[in-house]
Order: structure tokens, then sequence, then C-alpha cells
């Protein structure tokens, strides 16, 4: 793939990064003459601007994932507060989202119109979710679930904006080791995006044992305000039934990883993605529960159902067959995890009905990214950025470390 000659700098450009740090005036102009200046979706674009880019896309979704993390943890000790650490964290992954979604609107650069287009609608949408969050917890008071309407909202808005980053990554970005590598990143965040209202009831079983137990570790006043709002402890910890959780993890998470492993190509994207994940929950937990905050389960069993999917996905399986063994996969993993520890309620004789959604899910992918119309949405709208018009594009997958 060719790229386009780096723009030169304007004169009395600062000559290293100390000099512009010495002069934040000049490096401030310098960068504005440079780089925001107006153009169209499409702009020729180097690879080290498209790294420079998504790296910061990378960077403002690590801060939202820690902040949503902690913000769960924190939920399950202490009333909320529109202002506490973790929200003022994701606060800060937002508005580093805000600034490259304009950004990229003014400039044109490292996007195409579509991709463009998924990033505004996302942050769009969990721009106007936001006040609605606020006024449904002035109205329902604490509201803690994480499967409220107005928090769905937000989930949504996230997954839009980061199905625009993917596409811009993935049309613009030279095939290879960094394309690859950035991708499984956004990925990542676009499954833990996915999973995080599962998070609910994977904090909610424990605390309600250590309730029970009598060694909670939430506050009183937290307790006591879910009392005034009428919810009992289990009503407050584990608010919906037990088949939601491996219903959302087969049919959403496991669907999620499908998606992945099709578009990076990778041989092993399901499982490195899930087993990054997982390393994450593990390191999260370690990191709450030595500052005192609520641990939470693992779902431990997400790996073997990644496994498996890359296995059926290597194998040539089709999804509509592939589903059902591997969500008795995932079941058998969860009753080992449960033997050994505690997983959140699971309602075993939901499991079929599961594989069978699952089945439908996965076979509908499977007839989506094998249609020409998929093929034809995977091109630009406009020419890629440093790619004359008559290059073409390089197909989702392809390059040498793609299978």
């Amino acid at each position: 793939m060719s790229t386009s000659t780096p723009l030169a700098p304007p004169t009395g450009a600062p000559s290293s990064l100390r000099a512009g740090l010495r002069h934040p005036v000049a490096l401030t102009r310098w960068f504005s003459r440079a780089y925001l200046t107006p153009g169209e979706p499409g702009r020729p674009t180097t690879q080290q601007e498209l790294r420079w880019i998504y790296s910061a896309w990378l960077l403002a979704f690590a801060l939202k994932m820690v902040g949503s993390s902690w913000d769960v943890s924190w939920h399950f000790r202490w009333l909320r507060d529109d202002l506490a650490p973790p929200h003022l964290l994701n606060s800060a992954g937002t508005a580093l989202v805000v600034a490259l979604v304009l950004f990229s609107s003014y400039t044109g650069r490292g996007v195409d119109r579509r991709a463009l287009r998924l990033m505004q609608a996302g942050i769009g949408t969990f721009l106007v979710a936001i006040p609605v969050d606020l006024v449904n917890h002035r109205v329902n008071g604490l509201d803690i679930t994480s499967w409220s309407p107005s928090h769905a909202l937000l989930y949504l808005g996230t997954a839009i904006m980061l199905a625009g980053a993917l596409r811009g990554w993935w049309l613009y970005a030279a095939p290879g080791r960094v394309r690859a590598l950035v991708s499984l990143g956004l990925w990542l965040f676009f499954v833990e995006n996915v999973l995080f209202p599962n998070q609910h009831q994977e904090y909610g079983v424990l605390s309600l044992a250590d309730h029970r137990a009598g060694r909670t570790t939430a506050e009183p006043q937290l307790l006591d305000f879910a009392a005034s709002q009428g919810q009992s402890p289990e009503q407050f910890m584990l608010p919906v039934p037990s088949w939601v959780h491996p219903a959302w993890l087969v049919c959403a998470g496991l669907l999620a990883l499908v998606v992945a492993r099709r578009t990076v190509g990778l041989r092993w994207t399901a499982t490195a993605v899930a087993g990054t994940y997982l390393a994450y929950r593990a390191v999260s937990w370690v990191l709450l529960t030595s500052t005192g905050f609520p641990p939470s389960v693992l779902p431990v069993m997400l790996l073997a159902g990644a496994v498996l999917v890359d296995l059926a996905v290597t194998a040539r399986v089709p999804g509509w067959l592939a589903a059902l063994p591997v969500t008795a996969g995932v079941a058998l993993a969860a009753l080992a995890q449960a033997s050994v520890g505690v997983i959140p309620p699971w309602d075993w004789a939901a499991v079929p009905f599961i594989a069978v959604g699952f089945a439908v899910l996965w076979g509908g992918a499977d007839r989506l990214t094998a249609s020409r119309a998929f093929a034809r949405w995977q091109a630009p709208v406009e020419p890629a950025p440093g790619r004359p018009d008559d290059t073409p594009v390089p197909a989702a997958g392809s390059g040498a470390s793609a299978r």
C-alpha cells in the first residue's frame, strides 16, 4: 500500500519535541498549520499519522475501560456520585474521543465517510445518554443495575463509535503486524463494552454472599438507601433473571468474538482477545480488592468459548452447526468453575435455548460476511488516504499474517 509524503513542517516549527515543550505556543501554532486544516474524509494520511490518530483512540478507550471497571465496584460500595473518581476517569476518555471525532470531522484524516458517520453517531448517542441517565437517577433513585435503558444507550453509543474506529483503521492501515495489533486492541475494547452489563451479576453474587455472612463491603448508607427504595439485598445485587448472564455471555460476547475472528483473520484472534480481557479483569480484581473495593467473579468460561470459536472458524465449520458444541463447551467450563468457586446464578435449563439462539445469530453473521453487500461495505467510500484512486483496496483479513 502506498503512503503519502509527510507534511513538511511549516517555517518556524520547533526542531524537536524538547524545543516544542519549551515553546508551547510555537508548537501549537505549528500543529495547527500542519494538521488542523479543513479536508474531506479520505484525505491523504501517512501511516505514521494514522498510528498517532489511532493510538489516541486506544488511549481514550483505555481510560473509559478502567473508569467503567472501577465504577461498577464503586457502586457496590458507596452511594452514586456524579463526580466520583471513576466517572471523572471515564469522562477523560470521553473528552478525548470527542476531540478525535472533531479532528477527523474537520480534517478528514484517517477515516472514510462511513467510518466518520459511525464515530459521530456513536459519540452523539453517548452524549445524549449522559443527561438521560442523570435524569433517570434523579427520578428512580439509585438504579445501580447495568441493565437499565439509560445505561444501554451508553453501551450502544460506545459500540457504534468503536465500529467507526475499527472500520477506519482496518481500511487505511497498511497490512501487517501493526494493523493486526491495533485491531486486536480495538476489538478488546469492543468485547469489554459488550460484556460490561454482565459485571453486575459478577459483582453482585459475591457482594450478596458477603452481606449474608455479615462482612459486607457496602457502606451502611448504601444499603439503607436501597432499602428505602423498596429493594431487598437480592433485588439490589442480582436484579435480573438467572438466564441473563449465560445468554448475554454466549449470544453477545461470543458473537462479538466470532466477528472479531472473521475480521482480523489471525488464527487465535478470539482466544487472544478473551485472554487479554480476562487478564485485565484479574489485574483489576487485585487492585480493587487491595484497596478495599468489592471483588467480582471472573467469567473464565468465556475463554473456553473463545478457543472453540477459533477452532471452529479455522476448521470452516458453519456457524449454525458450530454454535451448539461451542455453547456446550462454555456450559461445561461454567460447571467446572462453579465446582471450585462461585459464578453468577445460571439457569441451566435455559442452556439449550441459548445454544439455538446463538446458532441463529452465528449463522446470520456467516451469511452477512459472505454477501456481496458486505464486501462493498468493506471498501472505502472515498479513495484511501495515500492511495491512488485506481489502487485496489486490500480485503479484510488480507496480508501475510491473515488466515
